[in-house]
């Protein structure tokens, strides 16, 4: 790792070094509060889309419930407009107004 050196036949040594790369921005995806979508199907979202154990996804929806939105999970844009999209199509499927969208992480 780190850089390494050439020697080149003019005597001048000259050192290779690796572009930095920069980490890409990462997004929240968060829940939105309603008063109509079940509890449960919440829930059911949570560790459908967002691999959740039980415990963790009852306690996500709970402080969707109490404090207006919660947190999902952070990942990279694509990724989280992809879950954005895929709980907001399930729950229209389903009748349900529950929304979901991503907001940049900072």
């Amino acid at each position: 790792m780190g850089n390494k050196e050439t020697h080149r036949d003019d005597g001048l040594v000259v050192q290779e070094s690796r572009p930095k790369l920069k980490k890409p921005p990462m997004y929240q995806v968060v829940l939105l509060n309603d008063d109509f979508t079940p509890m449960e199907f919440v829930v059911m979202i949570l560790e459908r889309f967002f691999a959740k154990e039980r415990a963790e996804a009852t306690r996500i929806m709970l402080q969707v419930h109490t404090q207006g939105k919660g947190l999902c999970g952070t990942y990279v844009r694509e990724i989280a407009e992809t879950k954005v999209a895929q709980v907001n199509e399930f729950a229209r499927a389903h009748n349900h107004p529950l929304l979901c969208e991503m907001e940049q992480a900072g």
